[in-house]
């Protein structure tokens, strides 16, 4: 099953059907035909293939009036040694040229270094001339985006840095200019899970400086980031209220069972977690606190 990091790239890609393109010729410098539209196309392979095995993307790039196919890219994530791999590869680059009637390229994008070297090696077919030789975008290849105003122009590519270098020094800058700038020309749904990536790719001393400057009232120009710092405020607030039920029990020697003490941590309204801090003053057995009568 893919993992949560697998899809997430998927998804930049299908999101933002240039970037295949973009990541081709500003990052790895190969080159691209002119185009006037990127399209993400179907990846299914089922006449050859098995019904589980597809392309994570497909991208066409289509010129002119008429949309001919310039180009077509294949995208691939790849996280871990896959001994498949080597033999769908293949498949994937001549079904797509196929069926597209184009020049054909295999983009393997991958944030690991490692992963990188394994997947950029030669696949001899066993045909004359024709070794497959993956494109391969590692963490060395994706730029690191530190500018407000470029994080805004390529979101994408601002989550793609966040996940290809969290990690490093430039984590916190990378963290800023996403927040900054990149946020506020997405739709809500993008806001919260391009937040979410950009916020669980930095390690962990950037994310604490970066929260620690939401939370002092740093200025950050998108309405996501304030909409965040308003959400953290008010989890930090459902945090303390839930601690503070539980410390009450504790310190009136009352024990509290794993399922009492799993609601309650769980809770997000805030007024039930103030009715069950005024319980714990009187209860004498913790699963009275979540009994529908009293107050």
């Amino acid at each position: 099953m893919p993992s949560v990091t697998h899809e997430a790239l998927v998804e930049l890609f299908k999101n933002r059907p240039t970037l295949a393109a973009e990541m081709l010729h500003d990052a790895l410098g190969h080159p691209v035909p002119t185009f006037t539209e990127a399209r993400v196309e179907s990846s299914d392979f089922t006449e050859i293939v098995p019904s589980d095995r597809r392309a994570d993307v497909v991208v066409v790039l289509l010129v002119g009036e008429q949309q001919q196919p310039a180009m077509a890219i294949v995208v691939e994530v790849q996280l871990g040694v896959d001994p498949d791999k080597p033999y769908v590869w293949p498949v994937y680059v001549t079904q797509t040229r196929a069926r597209h009637r184009c020049p054909t390229g295999l983009l393997v994008v991958t944030i690991d270094a490692a992963m990188a070297r394994w997947s950029a090696r030669p696949i001899d077919t066993g045909h004359p001339g024709w070794t497959l030789t993956p494109l391969v975008l590692g963490p060395k290849g994706v730029p690191v985006v530190t500018d407000a105003e470029q994080a805004k122009a390529a979101p994408e590519v601002a989550v793609l840095s966040a996940m290809a270098h969290g990690q490093s020094e430039a984590a916190e800058a990378i963290g800023v200019a996403f927040f900054s700038g990149a946020a506020d020309g997405l739709d809500e749904e993008r806001r919260a899970v391009y937040g979410d990536l950009v916020l669980s790719s930095l390690n962990a001393a950037a994310r604490r400086r970066l929260e620690a400057m939401m939370k002092s009232g740093y200025q950050f120009q998108s309405e996501f980031a304030r909409s965040y710092v308003a959400k953290g405020r008010q989890e930090g607030s459902l945090e303390a209220k839930a601690q503070a039920v539980l410390a009450f029990l504790e310190a009136r020697g009352i024990e509290v069972p794993a399922e009492v003490r799993g609601r309650v941590l769980a809770s997000t309204d805030l007024d039930e977690l103030d009715r069950w801090i005024r319980r714990a003053a009187v209860i004498s057995d913790a699963r009275e606190l979540l009994s529908t009568t009293g107050s």
